[in-house]
């Protein structure tokens, strides 16, 4: 298949799911309730890895089998107690989608691959469940570039309004409200209808990509649930002190005060890169104390919220600033877990970096959100034909995904954050 076909006709020619599973094998009788395996249940901290097998990444067959094929592995049916099949599935993809001068193909990795999305959820409609909502910060132009809003017309999933006028924020239009316990930049946090509603369930399915904040993984995907313009996290102390009227009731009032003696202590225990003075290349200069707001922004985020599971995508991986600069490289991996940070933690490290220098990971430790930021801490199963089998960090491949995370005078505009770092001395 070329690429025209592909962009005209490739999605439409792989609905079929049990087509797409590769061998035929027929969708499972539903049941009242569904969960995840009992491997996963049994083991909330580790996480797990499956090896897939997609030739090319524009391969829209082999990745639709691929979602398909693993949604069918670790979501079950069940008798007894779990999730109601009448709850609403939240789909949270990063559903980022960048139009410049390079051909369409070229920016595929910007997000979570579009047809690996679309088996998971065909995954999950066998089980029973009819009601998907996809939630996303960023418009329908840009879900539009690899095909999501096509994808969700036809699954039936309910895609959210993005946009929001300052009554719709203060009213509650489609809109729920949460209280951040003992937040540093936010008292209150406002999120799409419906995430964080009773009768929900969130799938946070992120893509294994580079980024201004070293990658941009599991904990950062779930910024797009939050509603503009307070969805705007990466800004530093402009998104802070100088927000329109209505936002500022629910900022901090002391939050100058305590993002900056976070960042001084830091600074002073002399973790890598609080002396870099950020790339101006790529779009805007992430500076330290940008990243210090960021991760405080993303722990105040993350105390609010609850994912069922939490994923990355890597059938191909992406270097780069997360947009339209930055490549694509077949790796064909998926990593999945219920633990947020310590998935993101060995994404990190397999993306050829070294976590205890990505300070958003400490600091969610510092805050509680977190146990740990050593990969080597962390259990590690392969998820071998709906089995999970142990392994050891290095039974994986490192993929060098290079970012312009916190650029020093003189280092690559984009390069990797490997600096030694001393877990036992330095555990926060």
């Amino acid at each position: 298949m070329n690429r025209r076909e592909f962009l005209v006709v490739g999605p439409a020619a792989v609905l079929n799911p049990v087509l797409a599973a590769g061998q035929g094998k027929p969708a499972r009788a539903p049941k009242s309730f569904f969960g995840l395996h009992p491997v996963i249940e049994k083991n909330p901290k580790a996480v797990f890895i499956r090896r897939t097998n997609v030739p090319h990444k524009m391969d829209a067959a082999a990745k639709l089998r691929e979602g398909l094929a693993l949604a069918r592995e670790i979501f079950v049916p069940l008798d007894k107690p779990g999730i109601p099949v009448t709850h609403r599935i939240v789909l949270k993809p990063n559903a980022t989608g960048v139009r410049s001068r390079r051909p369409p193909e070229e920016n595929w990795g910007t997000g979570t691959d579009p047809q690996f999305y679309e088996g998971m959820v065909l995954g999950l409609k066998e089980l029973g469940l009819r009601k998907f909502h996809f939630i996303e910060s960023t418009g329908y132009e840009t879900w539009d570039v690899r095909g999501f809003n096509d994808i969700n017309d036809r699954l039936g999933v309910e895609i959210n309004e993005p946009g929001r006028r300052p009554r719709h924020l203060l009213e509650g239009y489609e809109t729920n409200w949460h209280t951040v316990p003992d937040g540093v930049v936010f008292k209150r946090i406002p999120h799409y209808a419906p995430v964080g509603e009773p009768d929900t369930w969130l799938f946070n399915i992120a893509k294994w990509k580079a980024h201004s904040m070293c990658l941009t993984l599991s904990v950062k995907n779930l910024q797009g649930l939050v509603a503009h313009p307070f969805t705007s996290f990466c800004s530093g102390w402009d998104t802070v002190l100088k927000v329109p009227d209505y936002v500022k009731p629910d900022i901090n009032p002391r939050v100058e005060e305590i993002v900056n003696a976070f960042f001084e202590r830091h600074r002073k225990m002399g973790y890598a890169r609080y002396d870099a003075s950020g790339n101006r290349r790529f779009r805007e200069a992430i500076t330290p104390i940008r990243q210090e707001i960021w991760a405080h922004k993303t722990c105040d985020n993350l105390s609010t919220l609850n994912a069922g599971l939490s994923m990355i995508e890597g059938i191909y991986g992406r270097d780069g600033d997360g947009f339209d600069i930055g490549n694509d490289y077949l790796t064909n991996l998926v990593m999945f877990g219920k633990d947020k940070f310590r998935l993101d933690t060995i994404g990190h490290y397999l993306g050829g970096h070294e976590p205890g220098n990505v300070h958003f990971l400490r600091i969610g430790k510092e805050r509680g959100l977190s146990d740990t930021f050593n990969p080597w801490e962390i259990p590690l199963y392969e998820w071998v034909d709906g089995k999970a089998v142990p392994r050891k960090l290095t039974d994986f491949p490192r993929t060098p995904l290079k970012t312009p995370y916190l650029q020093r005078d003189g280092e690559p505009a984009l390069h990797l954050v490997d600096e030694p770092f001393d877990y036992e001395r330095n555990k926060v």
